[in-house]
């Protein structure tokens, strides 16, 4: 929302590219304010409702650049956009003349903190040390709150004073726990989410090295929260069992406040507020919707529908409602997974099983298009949250770091075994394909290898295919993040390679389809070839797309629709009875 909250701006991929739209009220038409061919991202809008902070990418390259754009519209002023640099946004100050932003472009494997002058388009490198910094939060008195990933999973955070060049450890050092963080409505005060202290991540006031709790959810992760501007309230989204509810309480008292309700919400997902902290924008999503986003006003207590989705010839109330089930692991363990099925089938439905990425993530029950594509091919659509996943607390979600991948790996193929064994129909056993995108596409590559024959096809979209290799050639920033999830080169070596599926290339035995980005610096594209180019060494029945203009999975229409279809198409030719 613009200060005022008058405009609203968001992105929006009609065009075939995600791109940024104004409305100019509830309802009203939208009107394009970016263009070109390339991903652009609204980040911000200075408080003084001026310019829209935006970040823009060239071909999935993921080294956008950042950029100033009058919110009236025109061309966009570049605050920083380089070749093989990242640069993103951190913070905007209250008076909006200087805005934060961090970059690698003085070393690969670390980012340094600058300061830019909107009027002037000038910049002061603040803070530079070794490490993945960011700038979390600036006190009113100046002084930058920051924090320095050590892996995906292990954050701490420090206080660094400009003025004397003074930087104080707070927490997290040397603790392998996971902070979020920003300062709190009193002086010497932070609010941080952790699970340090229990399963679950958690909202607590932090004063003087001591914790007090102020969610009071302890048996579901606090997945995001923010503070308005006055402090004056604090707003934080709760997993529960993959549904997202949004909570308000009181920034000073930590009293609850009330907030609108919405009936049939899968989803309440927590947007920005307005400077003044009257607004806050909400999304709902619904089984039968995707969001839609909702206005609203603490003064009033009213609340403005302000977008209504386009579903142009689609009856979404036919969409099939995804059910919660389990499957048993070999040691026993329950496994949860988001199950659809069709109506009917003639003899067992082919089962297609998703695995998500991350592996610090979770398949949720969303509206879901794809989903809905393939059930009404007639398949039965699946996604497992094998352990690994995050959403059900911290032992789960690290049951899977470095070598103890290999105690659990194994949730790939059990999968597949239950499906196989509990549905089928009149003495039949169901085919089971297998996909995934990163992660899940890692996944679905160790399911078609290691435990091939649980799988009857396979399609991986940018996934490892030797977790050696990829260490060493990912972007130099992922791999200080990914050592930890995945293991260490030297040290993990052994583990490493049992965890490969192209340790296993002998074992694959039936068709795999590999989807792959020519610009990815997660994933790079040799991943994909190194495991094309062995398969058909053996002679297996493989195919490989490389799409030029693509980095870690697709993001244009053209290249949606393309992998979309081509995946289709596979599992209908070899997944059939």
């Amino acid at each position: 929302m613009t200060p005022d909250g008058r405009r609203l701006f968001f992105a929006w991929n009609v065009t075939g590219i995600h791109q940024v739209w104004r409305i100019d009220g509830p309802g009203q038409f939208p009107v394009q304010v970016t263009g070109g061919e390339d991903a652009t991202e609204l980040t911000g809008i200075t408080p003084d409702g001026k310019h829209l902070l935006l970040s823009r990418d060239r071909k999935g390259e993921e080294n956008p650049g950042l950029y100033l754009q009058r919110v009236e519209g025109g061309p966009l002023t570049t605050v920083q956009h380089a070749a093989k640099v990242q640069t993103f946004l951190q913070y905007v100050t209250d008076d909006s003349r200087y805005l934060y932003y961090k970059a690698n472009d003085r070393k690969p494997d670390a980012f340094a903190i600058y300061r830019y002058e909107i009027a002037t388009a000038t910049r002061e490198l603040v803070f530079e040390q070794e490490g993945l910094w960011s700038l979390e939060d600036v006190s009113k008195e100046g002084r930058l709150l920051l924090s320095r990933a050590r892996a995906n999973t292990q954050i701490e955070y420090h206080l660094f004073d400009p003025a004397n060049r003074s930087l104080t450890p707070l927490f997290g050092q040397g603790e392998g726990e996971k902070y979020k963080a920003m300062f709190g409505p009193q002086p010497g005060e932070l609010l941080v989410v952790t699970s340090k202290f229990g399963e679950f991540e958690r909202l607590y006031r932090w004063r003087e090295g001591k914790f007090e709790p102020l969610s009071s959810h302890p048996e579901w992760d606090v997945v995001t929260f923010q503070i308005d501007r006055p402090r004056r309230r604090i707003l934080y989204q709760t997993n529960e069992a993959g549904f997202l509810k949004l909570w308000a309480i009181d920034a000073r008292t930590g009293a609850k406040l009330e907030l609108p309700t919405f009936d049939d919400a899968l989803h309440v997902t927590l947007g920005s507020t307005t400077p003044d902290g009257r607004s806050t924008l909400l999304g709902v999503e619904t089984a039968y919707s995707p969001r839609i986003e909702y206005v609203y006003d603490w003064q009033t207590r009213t609340t403005k529908r302000w977008m209504e989705p386009s579903l142009p010839e689609v009856d979404t109330r036919t969409f099939v409602q995804p059910r919660l089930e389990f499957f048993p692991a070999r040691d026993g363990t329950q496994i949860p997974m988001w199950v659809r099925r069709p109506a009917s089938c003639i003899g067992p439905c082919p089962v297609v099983v998703k695995f998500h990425g991350g592996p610090e993530s979770q398949a949720l029950p969303h509206f879901d298009v794809t989903a809905q594509l393939f059930v009404e091919a007639g398949y039965v659509y699946v996604e497992p949250n094998v352990r690994g996943s995050t959403g059900y607390g911290k032992q789960w979600a690290k049951a899977d770091d470095g070598p103890k991948r290999l105690q659990v790996i194994t949730d790939i193929e059990d999968c597949a075994l239950h499906i196989k064994r509990r549905w089928g129909s009149e003495g039949k056993v169901p085919k089971v394909g297998i996909m995934g995108g990163s992660y899940g596409g890692y996944s679905t590559l160790m399911g078609m290898t290691r435990f091939a024959g649980a799988y009857d096809v396979g399609v991986s979209s940018v996934g490892i295919s030797n977790l050696f290799t990829f260490l060493m050639n990912t972007a130099p920033y992922r791999r200080i993040l990914r050592i930890s999830e995945y293991g260490d080169p030297e040290a993990d070596r052994e583990a490493l390679l049992q965890l490969s599926p192209t340790t296993f290339i002998d074992r694959v035995n039936a068709p795999l389809l590999i989807l792959q980005g020519a610009n990815d610096p997660r994933v790079p594209v040799g991943e994909a070839v190194q495991m094309y180019d062995a398969l058909r060494k053996r002679n297996v029945l493989v195919e490989l797309s490389i799409f030029p203009n693509e980095g870690h999975g697709a993001r244009r229409r053209e290249n949606v629709a393309q992998q979309l279809g081509e995946t289709l198409r596979f599992f209908e030719r070899h997944l059939r009875p």
